[in-house]
């Protein structure tokens, strides 16, 4: 008797796992046949359901980033995004920095990165300041906060590893107010 097929279950299933692997290995090193036998399925329906591994990828950053985007108002997305990295014990397997990191070298992830990075949180945060140079304005914020999270998560570098996320995120949010006039430093 075959298993009753449930594409959306299967969908999510190879998404969490791409998510996890992706984090733990970095895009080069994450296999397709990995990614299926974590999610318990033929290899197959990846490529049926996302079409390559590169659109996998794509998908598990988009997926993360319109989630933290989604979840706060541009004025509040600045503190969002410093205490979902500064968790006090993130999971290191499902945290985006790691995928990013870990994957940025490779050509068509970077592509991916720098679309996602890029454009959605580099938008969301330029709409923050009416300066007639918004944009580099976001920029410089975007890479203060991919500083923050390499220093902390990835290096451990103390006392930043240590400190209290809240402390982090009022101090970082204060000081970033004088380039993105209109977000809430509350």
């Amino acid at each position: 008797m075959s298993r009753p097929r449930d594409a959306a279950a299967t969908r999510a299933a190879l998404l969490d796992a791409a998510t996890k692997l992706f984090g733990e290995r970095g895009f080069d090193r994450t296999t397709v046949r990995d990614i299926a036998n974590l999610a318990g399925v033929n290899q197959a329906l990846l490529f049926r359901y996302y079409g390559s591994k590169d659109a996998l990828f794509a998908t598990v950053l988009a997926t993360q980033s319109r989630e933290l985007l989604e979840d706060s108002p541009a004025e509040h997305l600045l503190r969002t995004v410093l205490l979902r990295m500064l968790e006090e014990k993130p999971r290191r397997e499902d945290h985006p920095l790691y995928a990013v990191l870990r994957s940025s070298h490779h050509d068509s992830a970077a592509e991916v990165v720098r679309r996602q990075l890029g454009e959605e949180y580099a938008r969301a945060l330029a709409s923050l300041t009416d300066a007639e140079d918004a944009e580099l304005r976001a920029d410089l914020v975007l890479a203060w906060i991919v500083g923050i999270g390499v220093l902390r998560t990835v290096f451990g570098k103390q006392p930043l590893a240590a400190a209290n996320s809240e402390d982090v995120a009022a101090l970082v949010t204060r000081a970033a107010s004088v380039l993105l006039e209109h977000t809430d430093v509350g």
